[in-house]
């Protein structure tokens, strides 16, 4: 640990000034409550000291199915094809999703039942990327050169040929 982090006030050591700011608002308020309203802050500081604690434990976006189903929220699932540009969409709308393989190109999207909305929209909007790079139908540049070499099989080859000259014997 680095000696700037921390730093000394009254002879207690503080981590950071913003918890400070803290700790003495908090007993600054306490001086004026009972032993049994001073409990209960302290229970309700502990829980939320708690719950944003289980905050940064839980992973967001994309995630694996199994720590999707760690949240303890129940989930849906829909059929996807490409995963790669749906992913793309849904890291806009800041949802919790996973993806599980059923097949070749066949991928299940699962996601929380609670975000529903947020996944509707992501997917009309995911849908009409698919559809509007369907409409446009541009080769793979893979594919583009394998007709090249086929259409170069087919044609015949233009090389030269060099024959010598017969020797005249005027020279």
């Amino acid at each position: 640990m680095s000696r700037g982090a921390f730093s000394w006030k009254g002879g207690i050591r503080l981590i950071d000034e913003d918890v400070s700011r803290r700790t003495i608002a908090v007993s600054i308020k306490a001086t004026k409550l009972t032993g049994r309203v001073l409990a209960q802050a302290c229970l309700a500081v502990g829980r939320k000291i708690k719950k944003m604690y289980r905050a940064r434990q839980t992973p967001h976006g994309k995630q694996t199915v199994r720590q999707l189903m760690g949240h303890g929220a129940t989930t849906n699932s829909i059929e996807v094809e490409s995963p790669k540009d749906f992913d793309r969409v849904a890291r806009r709308w800041n949802v919790d999703y996973a993806f599980y393989k059923t097949g070749p190109d066949k991928y299940l999207l699962f996601f929380k039942s609670g975000q529903a909305d947020a996944i509707t929209a992501c997917f009309s909007e995911y849908s009409r990327r698919v559809l509007k790079r369907s409409k446009s139908q541009r080769v793979p540049i893979r594919e583009q050169l394998k007709r090249a070499a086929a259409e170069l099989a087919r044609q015949p080859s233009h090389k030269k040929e060099r024959a010598r000259e017969a020797v005249h014997e005027d020279r």
